[in-house]
C-alpha cells in the first residue's frame, strides 16, 4: 500500500529544493531500481505496480510513461570525496542540459572513470532526467560539487595535469596526453569559463575531418565530445 503522504512526498522530489531538503531522490525503471539495490546507496523504499496499482504508480511517477518499479534513494554525501591525483577525472564546467550530464556520467562509467567534479551551477545529478540518462552509472561514478577554479588549482599544485577541451587548441590525436589527470568539459553555449581556463595546463581540440575543409557544424555536442576525448585518452594507454 501507499499513503497520501508518501504520494505527496514522492511528487515533491521532482523539485530540487525538496531533494536538497530531504536528501532523497527518485529512481525509476526495473534496471535502475535493481542497480540501486545492488549499490552502496541507501534505498529507502521500493514501490512496484503490482503492489500499489497502476493508478497510484501513475501518480508518483515522474516519467511520461510510468515504469513498473520506483525507488526512493538517499543521496550520498560528497564531503569526504577527495579528487584522486593518480586517476583520470572529468570536470563539468556549467553544463546545464540534464541529458548531456547524464550521458557523460554513463560515458565516464564506460571508460572506467570513477570520479567526476561539477561546478555548483552544473545541473544537479539527482535531477530525474539526469538520473534516467545515466542508465545506472550514477551508482558507480562519484560526483563532487565544488568550486572548480580552486579545486583544479589545488590539483595542479600537486602536479596533476588539467586538460581543457576548446574549439582551438592542440589536436587531441597528436597532443601528448596522460594516464592520469583532469579533463574539463565546458558548456556548449559558453565553453570553459575564464576562471577555470586559467587552471588548464593543456588545451585540446577535436579536429574536424578533413582538417583543411571544416564542416558547417560550429561544434560537437558536449556528450559526444566527452566520448571521443575519453576514448582517445584510454586508447593511448591500453596495455597490449
Amino acid at each position: 500500500m501507499i499513503t497520501k503522504g508518501e504520494i505527496k512526498e514522492i511528487r515533491s522530489l521532482a523539485q530540487k529544493k525538496f531533494r536538497d531538503g530531504t536528501g532523497l531522490f527518485v529512481v525509476e525503471g526495473e534496471k535502475l531500481v535493481a542497480e540501486a539495490i545492488q549499490s552502496d546507496f541507501e534505498v529507502v523504499k521500493v514501490f512496484r505496480t503490482e503492489e500499489i496499482g497502476e493508478e497510484n504508480m501513475a501518480r508518483i511517477s515522474l516519467l511520461t510513461h510510468p515504469s513498473p518499479a520506483l525507488a526512493i534513494v538517499r543521496k550520498p554525501s560528497d564531503t569526504e570525496l577527495v579528487p584522486p591525483t593518480d586517476e583520470l577525472v572529468l570536470a563539468l564546467d556549467s553544463l546545464r542540459d540534464p541529458g548531456n550530464v547524464g550521458t557523460i556520467l554513463r560515458i565516464a562509467d564506460w571508460f572506467g572513470i570513477r570520479t567526476l567534479l561539477a561546478s555548483p551551477d552544473t545541473v544537479e545529478i539527482y535531477n530525474p532526467k539526469v538520473v534516467q540518462a545515466t542508465m545506472g552509472a550514477i551508482f558507480r561514478v562519484r560526483v563532487k560539487v565544488c568550486p572548480l577554479p580552486e579545486t583544479l588549482a589545488g590539483l595542479r599544485s600537486k602536479g596533476v595535469q588539467v586538460f581543457g577541451t576548446f574549439l582551438h587548441g592542440d589536436s587531441l590525436y597528436s597532443a601528448p596526453l596522460a594516464q592520469a589527470g583532469v579533463i574539463v568539459l565546458g558548456s556548449e553555449r559558453d565553453g570553459i569559463s575564464p576562471e577555470v581556463e586559467a587552471t588548464v595546463t593543456k588545451r585540446l581540440t577535436i579536429p574536424p575531418y578533413p582538417a583543411d575543409q571544416p564542416s558547417g557544424a560550429e561544434s560537437l555536442n558536449v556528450a559526444t565530445a566527452a566520448a571521443i576525448v575519453c576514448g582517445e585518452f584510454r586508447r593511448r594507454f591500453i596495455t597490449p
